[in-house]
C-alpha cells in the first residue's frame, strides 16, 4: 500500500483527500503557499511544506518544488487533486520517473484525453458516439472545406482548451475565416497551442457524464451518471445524479460504451467521459482523467468513495467492485458554493465571520471553511459543496432547499441565493432536466439583482 502520499493541491479537495488517507491508514504530507499557511487541512496531515508564494505559477504549479516536497518528506507517492496539475501529462510522467507513484492515469492518456482531437478519435475508434465534426485540426486553408462538410450551425473549439476559451459558433459561412483566426489566437494565450477543431452545434444539449474506474489492466466499471447541465459561462453550477429524465434502454448502451472505451485503452484511476445529450442521443465531447469536483454525487447513490478506490488502483491493488455489484440508489444533488457576488459573479474573497453546516441523514458538505478563515484572492472561488441525498429527485430538492436555508456562512458574499432562489425554487427545474442555456437565460431575464439571505 501506500505508505506516505503527498498532496499537490489545497483547499476543500485537499481536506476530502486527507480523509480518504486516513481512512487506509496513508500518512499525509500537506503543501501550501504563503497564502495557505491557514489552510484547514493542514491540521491534519502528517506534515506540512510550504512550497512557494501566492501565485499558483510560484507554488501549485511548480512541478520541480512539489517533487522536491515529496523528497524530502519521503512521501512515495502524489495526488493531485482536480484543478491545478491534476491533467498535466509532464507531471504525471515526471512523478513516476523519480519513482513515486502518480494517483492518476499514465501520462500518456492524459496527453491522448488531454487534446480533444485525438480524444475524440480514440473514442471513435472504441465505438463511442461523437458528434459529427472535422477530420483532425482545422486550419485557415481547410476550415471552409471541412465547414461545408458538417454544415451551419457549427462550433469552433481548442484543440488543449477548456472553461469555454478558444471557442466560437459559427452561424454563417462568411463569419467563419475571422472566427477561426480569433480561436486560434485566443487558444495559444490561454494554452500554448493554437489547434483547433470544429463540430457540429447543438442547440439544446444537456450536459450528461459517466464516472469510470479503471484498474490500468484492461478492466473497468462505471459509477452511473452525473447532469451537469446548469452551468454559468461553460462552469458547472449544479449537479445531480443519475441524470433525469434518460430511459434504460437510452442510458446502458453509453454506460457499458464508456467501460470498453477504458479498456481498450487499459485507463486507470478515475476519469469521467463528458457528452452532449440531445433527442435521445449521446455525443462525446471530452474526458477528464482525475476526480471532478462533482464526484461526491455519485458517491452519494452508490456508496462507493472514489478518492479511496483512486488511492486503492494506484497502489496495485485493482477495482473493489464489480459490475454487478454496483446499483444506483436514490437521487443526489451537489450545489457549488462559491466566494461570489450574486448579482455580479465577482469573485468576494474575505474573512469568514459565522460559519455553520446543515447536517442529518442525507446531507453532506466538503469545505476546508471555518470560522475566521481568510479566503485568498489567488485562487479559485469554490469554498464548499452542499450534497444532498433523497430517495426521489423531488426528496432531494427539498433536502436541498432546506439544508441551504440551514446553511450559514457570513463575513463573505456566497452564491447561496442563486441555488436557492433562482435554481431550486424554479418550476421548470423542479419538473424536469433542463439543457446547458437554462441558467444563463434565466439570469439574463431576471430583472431584480439576485438578495442575499440576512
Amino acid at each position: 500500500m501506500i505508505k506516505k502520499l503527498l498532496i499537490a493541491n489545497r483547499g476543500e479537495i485537499a481536506l476530502r483527500i486527507v480523509r480518504a488517507c486516513k481512512q487506509l491508514g496513508i500518512e499525509t504530507v500537506g503543501v501550501y503557499s504563503t497564502a495557505d499557511a491557514n489552510l484547514m487541512h493542514l491540521r491534519f496531515v502528517d506534515e506540512a511544506v510550504c512550497i512557494g508564494k501566492p501565485n499558483a505559477n510560484q507554488s501549485y504549479l511548480d512541478i520541480n518544488t512539489l517533487l522536491t516536497a515529496a523528497e524530502i518528506t519521503g512521501a512515495d507517492a502524489i495526488h493531485p487533486g482536480y484543478g491545478f496539475l491534476s491533467e498535466n501529462a509532464e507531471f504525471a510522467e515526471q512523478v513516476e520517473q523519480a519513482g513515486l507513484t502518480f494517483v492518476g492515469p499514465h501520462a500518456d492518456h492524459i496527453r491522448l484525453m488531454g487534446n480533444k482531437v485525438s480524444a475524440i478519435n480514440a473514442m471513435k475508434k472504441a465505438g463511442v458516439p461523437t458528434v459529427p465534426g472535422s477530420v483532425g485540426p482545422v486550419t485557415l486553408h481547410n476550415a471552409e472545406e471541412q465547414a461545408r462538410d458538417i454544415g451551419f450551425p457549427l462550433l469552433i473549439k481548442a484543440a488543449s482548451g477548456g472553461g469555454g476559451r478558444g471557442m466560437r459558433i459559427v452561424e454563417h459561412f462568411d463569419q467563419l475565416v475571422g472566427q477561426v483566426q480569433a480561436a486560434k489566437q485566443e487558444a495559444e494565450l490561454w494554452f500554448g497551442d493554437d489547434t483547433v477543431y470544429m463540430e457540429r452545434y447543438l442547440k439544446n444539449p444537456r450536459h450528461v457524464e459517466v464516472q469510470v474506474l479503471g484498474d490500468g489492466n484492461g478492466n473497468a466499471i462505471h459509477l452511473y451518471d452525473r447532469d451537469c447541465s446548469l452551468q454559468r459561462r461553460h462552469q458547472k453550477v449544479l449537479e445531480e445524479a443519475p441524470a433525469p429524465d434518460i430511459p434504460d434502454d437510452v442510458r446502458e448502451p453509453i454506460l457499458m460504451a464508456c467501460v470498453k472505451a477504458s479498456e481498450d485503452i487499459n485507463y486507470r484511476g478515475a476519469g469521467t467521459f463528458e457528452f452532449l445529450y440531445e433527442d435521445g442521443q449521446f455525443f462525446f465531447i471530452e474526458m477528464n482523467t482525475r476526480v471532478q469536483v462533482e464526484h461526491p454525487v455519485t458517491e452519494m447513490i452508490t456508496g462507493i468513495d472514489v478518492v479511496v478506490e483512486q488511492l486503492k488502483i494506484a497502489a496495485g491493488y485493482g477495482l473493489s467492485y464489480r459490475q454487478n455489484e454496483i446499483v444506483a440508489h436514490g437521487h443526489a444533488i451537489e450545489c457549488r458554493i462559491n466566494a461570489e457576488d450574486s448579482a455580479t459573479f465577482m469573485p468576494c474573497p474575505g474573512t469568514v465571520d459565522q460559519f455553520f453546516t446543515p447536517n442529518g441523514s442525507g446531507v453532506r458538505f466538503d469545505s476546508h471553511l471555518y470560522p475566521g478563515y481568510e479566503i485568498p484572492s489567488y485562487y479559485d472561488s469554490l469554498i464548499g459543496k452542499l450534497i444532498c441525498y433523497g430517495q426521489t429527485r423531488q426528496q432531494a430538492i427539498a433536502k436541498t432547499l432546506q439544508a441551504l436555508d440551514e446553511l450559514i456562512i457570513t463575513g463573505i458574499k456566497t452564491n447561496m441565493a442563486l441555488h436557492r432562489d433562482v435554481i431550486l425554487a424554479d418550476e421548470d427545474f423542479t419538473r424536469e432536466a433542463q439543457n446547458i442555456h437554462y441558467l444563463e437565460d434565466k439570469l439574463l431575464k431576471k430583472n431584480a439583482p439576485v438578495k442575499e439571505k440576512a
